[in-house]
């Protein structure tokens, strides 16, 4: 079977037990996107779950993150020789390491507006893999259930990736000129 047939979606292997992510995304808009890490053979021993939720995103958030995921991702997998992906409701597998991408994309976007979210968008693409790794794992750690949203790292996330785009700085008045200090009656010489 060649290394293609192996795989499904973005990137996760189609063997039974591989620890993937699982998005689900609903048919109907009002309904949130799930983020969820399946740990395949390692779920249910040693106390590890089987399966764990990350985020749960609102769908018009889900909207805007969307593309910028699949670009990137089907850039990683046409680069490994791999067929691409598209998203479509119902479960979408997606490997174990674009996964814990995708979480720290979600993550900042969950509490952000339209206008942060495309500002997030680009600061998370300009990341280099292996930070988006190092975020997630200093994120999942502290913060990693949908219950955790807007606190610890999930929240420095957020103020990371819009990268202080926030607050637009107000114009000013110029300063009124003032008036030359030097003439004034305490430094005149005296008579």
């Amino acid at each position: 079977m060649s290394r293609r047939k192996d795989i499904i979606d973005f990137g996760a292997a189609r063997d039974f037990g591989a620890h993937v992510f699982k998005v689900y995304i609903p048919d109907r808009p009002g309904q949130p996107v799930r983020i969820a890490e399946y740990f395949g053979f390692r779920g249910g021993y040693q106390g590890i779950p089987t399966e764990e939720d990350r985020v749960h995103l609102r769908y018009p958030t889900w909207k805007l993150i969307a593309p910028t995921a699949e670009e990137a991702f089907n850039a990683r997998l046409k680069e490994a020789k791999l067929g691409t992906a598209r998203w479509h409701t119902g479960e979408n597998l997606v490997d174990r390491i674009l996964g814990r991408e995708l979480c720290v994309l979600a993550w900042a976007a969950e509490e952000a507006d339209p206008d942060q979210v495309s500002v997030i968008c680009r600061t998370w693409a300009a990341f280099r893999p292996e930070e988006r790794w190092w975020l997630f794992l200093r994120t999942v750690a502290a913060s990693g259930r949908p219950e955790d949203r807007g606190k610890g790292w999930r929240r420095a996330l957020f103020f990371a990736l819009t990268d202080g785009a926030l607050a637009i700085p107000e114009l000013r008045r110029p300063r009124p000129p003032e008036p030359d200090l030097s003439d004034l009656p305490l430094f005149a010489s005296a008579p």
